[in-house]
C-alpha cells in the first residue's frame, strides 16, 4: 500500500462539505414557517396551522432517517459515488416540484417532506462512510467536518431567503411563482448542482489502506471501543449498546429538532411578551438572527464534538453533551424573552445538538466497526427520524392548543421540560454504556 498512489484524503472532506451544505436545507425550514402559517384573513398564501407546517418538516426528517438505512445497503454495495449524485438529484428535483406544486399542503408535504427527504437520506450517510474508512485515526473529528456543513448551510439557506439581498422570499418571483415556491426553485436547482459536484470525490479507499503512520488498535481490547472488531447490522440490533445509543440519539435530538421547528414561533411569542419587541416584525427579525445563531453553532459543534470526543473519549463526550443540553432546554423558555438570551440560548443548543452528528457516528464505528458503519449507522440514526415526528409535533400541538393567542410564551413550558428531560435521561443512559461482548 505504501507503494500505490491513492487520492488525497482530504478531498473526501472538500466533497463532503459541498455535499452536506445542501443537505442542511431541511434546517432552514423555519425560515418558511411564518409565511406559511399566516393565515388567509391576513393575507397569507397558505393558510396552513402550525401542525400542518410542522408535519412538513417532521415527514422530512423521517424519510431522511428511514431512506438512509437502504442508502447504507447501497452504498455498500454499489460504491458511495453513485448514491450519492442520486441524492443530489432526488433533493434538487423534489425541491424544484416543490416550487410548482407547492401551493397546497399536500404539496409541499409530498414535495419537500418526502421526495426532498429522500434526497437528503440517499446522500448523507456517504460522506460519513466514505470519510470513516480514509480517516480511521481521526473518527470524531472527521464525522464532526464531513457533517459540519449539515449546519453551516442551514445558515445559508436561511439568510439568503431570510435577509441577505433583500430576502429571497420578499425579492423573487422566478417563473412567477410567491417568494416562498420561488426559493424552492432556486434552491432546488442549486442542491442539483451541487450534491453532484461534490459526489465526485466520494470514493472508498484502496483494500488495506491505512494513514501512514497508523497501526489499527487490537481487535482484543476490554475496556475501550475502538472499531478493531466489525459487526454485521443484524449482530449489532441484537446487543444492548445499539438500543442504549438508540434511546440516547432520540432524546438528544428530540430537543435540537423541535427548537428547529419552533423557534421563530417562540422567538416571536416570548419577545413581545416582556416587550422586548413591540411588533411581531420586530420579534421575527431577531428571531431570525437566532436562528442563523443556531445553525452556525450547530456546524462549530459538529467539529468541536468530534474533536474533543477524540481526546477525552466518546463515553464522557456524549455524557457531557447530553447533560449540558437539558440544563439548557429548561433554561431557554426561561431566557428567551430578552434579545441576547434568545440568541445564547439557541446558539447553544444548537452547539449540542450539532454534537450528535460527530459523537453517534464515530461511536457506531466505534462500538461496532468501520467496515460497515455506512449500514449500521443508518440504523442507529432512526432515532433522529423518529425524534424528529415527536419534537416538532410536540411543540405544534401546545402551539395549537393556544387557539390563535398570540405572544404568549407559556405554551412552550411543557414541550421545552419533555425536551430537557429527554437529553438528561440520554445523560445518565451515557454512564452505563459498555464496550460491547465481541466473540
Amino acid at each position: 500500500m505504501s507503494e500505490e498512489r491513492v487520492m488525497n484524503r482530504w478531498l473526501v472532506v472538500v466533497g463532503a462539505i459541498l455535499i452536506q451544505l445542501c443537505l442542511g436545507a431541511i434546517y432552514a425550514w423555519s425560515v418558511f414557517t411564518k409565511k406559511v402559517t399566516l393565515s388567509l384573513d391576513e393575507g397569507g398564501l397558505y393558510g396552513f396551522s402550525a401542525s400542518e407546517a410542522a408535519w412538513i418538516f417532521s415527514a422530512g426528517l423521517a424519510t431522511f432517517a428511514v431512506v438512509m438505512v437502504l442508502a447504507g445497503r447501497l452504498q455498500a454495495k454499489v460504491g458511495p459515488r453513485p448514491i450519492a449524485a442520486a441524492g443530489g438529484i432526488v433533493l434538487g428535483l423534489g425541491y424544484i416540484l416543490g416550487g410548482f406544486l407547492g401551493d397546497s399542503f399536500l404539496g409541499q408535504l409530498i414535495c419537500i417532506g418526502l421526495i426532498g427527504g429522500a434526497g437528503i437520506g440517499l446522500a448523507y450517510v456517504v460522506p460519513i462512510a466514505v470519510g470513516v474508512k480514509w480517516f480511521p485515526d481521526k473518527k470524531g473529528l472527521i464525522t464532526g467536518l464531513a457533517v459540519a456543513g449539515f449546519g453551516f448551510g442551514a445558515t445559508l439557506w436561511v439568510k439568503l431567503a431570510g435577509s441577505w439581498f433583500g430576502g429571497l422570499l420578499e425579492t423573487t418571483n422566478v417563473f412567477g411563482l410567491p417568494g416562498v415556491q420561488s426559493v424552492f426553485v432556486i434552491y432546488g436547482i442549486t442542491f442539483l448542482v451541487c450534491v453532484l459536484l461534490g459526489s465526485i470525490v466520494m470514493i472508498n479507499p484502496p483494500a488495506g489502506y491505512k494513514p501512514a503512520g497508523w497501526e489499527p488498535p487490537a481487535p482484543n481490547s476490554t475496556t475501550k471501543a475502538t472499531g478493531a472488531v466489525d459487526l454485521t447490522s443484524k449482530e449489532m440490533l441484537a446487543t444492548p449498546q445499539f438500543a442504549i445509543l438508540w434511546l440516547m440519539f432520540f432524546g438528544s435530538a428530540l430537543a435540537g429538532l423541535m427548537v428547529i421547528y419552533c423557534i421563530r414561533l417562540f422567538g416571536i411569542d416570548a419577545l413581545q411578551s416582556t416587550g422586548a419587541a413591540d411588533t411581531a416584525a420586530k420579534a421575527g427579525q431577531v428571531a431570525g438572527t437566532a436562528m442563523a445563531s443556531y445553525a452556525i453553532f450547530n456546524g462549530l459543534g459538529r467539529i468541536i464534538w468530534g474533536m474533543v470526543s477524540d481526546i477525552i473519549g466518546r463515553k464522557i463526550a456524549l455524557f457531557v453533551m447530553c447533560l449540558c443540553q437539558g440544563l439548557v432546554m429548561f433554561g431557554f423558555y426561561l431566557v428567551g424573552g430578552s434579545y441576547l438570551g434568545l440568541i445564547v440560548g439557541a446558539s447553544i443548543i444548537g452547539f449540542n445538538f450539532g454534537g450528535n452528528f460527530a459523537l453517534f457516528p464515530a461511536a457506531t464505528a466505534d462500538f461496532f466497526g468501520n467496515k460497515n458503519v455506512g449500514t449500521n449507522y443508518g440504523w442507529v440514526f432512526l432515532a433522529y427520524g423518529v425524534a424528529g415526528i415527536a419534537g416538532p409535533q410536540v411543540a405544534g400541538y401546545f402551539k395549537d392548543s393556544a387557539q390563535g393567542v398570540t405572544a404568549d410564551p407559556t405554551v412552550w413550558f411543557v414541550p421545552f421540560a419533555v425536551a430537557g428531560v429527554a437529553c438528561l435521561v440520554a445523560a445518565v443512559l451515557a454512564l452505563v454504556l459498555k464496550v460491547p461482548s465481541h466473540k
